[in-house]
């Protein structure tokens, strides 16, 4: 299972990650279940997973909020990987956020921008949804 964010700047843009296989996603990682080999220890919660991640990833602060939708990506053949999106509210949206170790760029998109970029369609939806509830306000 992986958690992902949709997290906005101050501008309303969304943050996306380039990973290795030249794709743009949207920040967060794997939920740590714990033992049996110890060697991570066990998450509380999706969202202190998704809220630990965004830190570490942009060195942003988030407070995750309602879950957008849950789907299955296939990154891989082979591997498949349940994905849980939330809307998370950005603590720090004037921070330019920071590239770490596992990503290759990092960046801030315009809500016209998204559709064109290579990235899965339930990073889309996610995005189109809080752009939508967010123009209904």
């Amino acid at each position: 299972m992986s958690v992902k964010a949709v997290a906005l700047d101050q501008d309303g843009r969304v943050l996306l990650l380039r990973n290795e296989r030249e794709e743009w996603e949207l920040p967060g990682g794997r939920l740590e279940i714990g033992p049996p080999t110890g060697s991570n220890p066990a998450d509380a919660s999706p969202e202190e997973t998704l809220e630990r991640e965004l830190l570490e990833e942009t060195g942003w602060t988030v407070e995750s909020g309602e879950i957008l939708d849950a789907w299955v990506y296939e990154p891989l053949p082979g591997r498949r990987v349940l994905i849980l999106t939330y809307y998370c509210t950005v603590h720090t949206p004037d921070a330019v956020p920071v590239v770490s170790h596992e990503h290759s760029r990092i960046g801030l998109f315009a809500e016209h921008e998204v559709p064109d970029l290579t990235m899965p369609d339930g990073y889309k939806r996610s995005i189109a949804a809080v752009y939508a509830a967010r123009a209904k306000r």
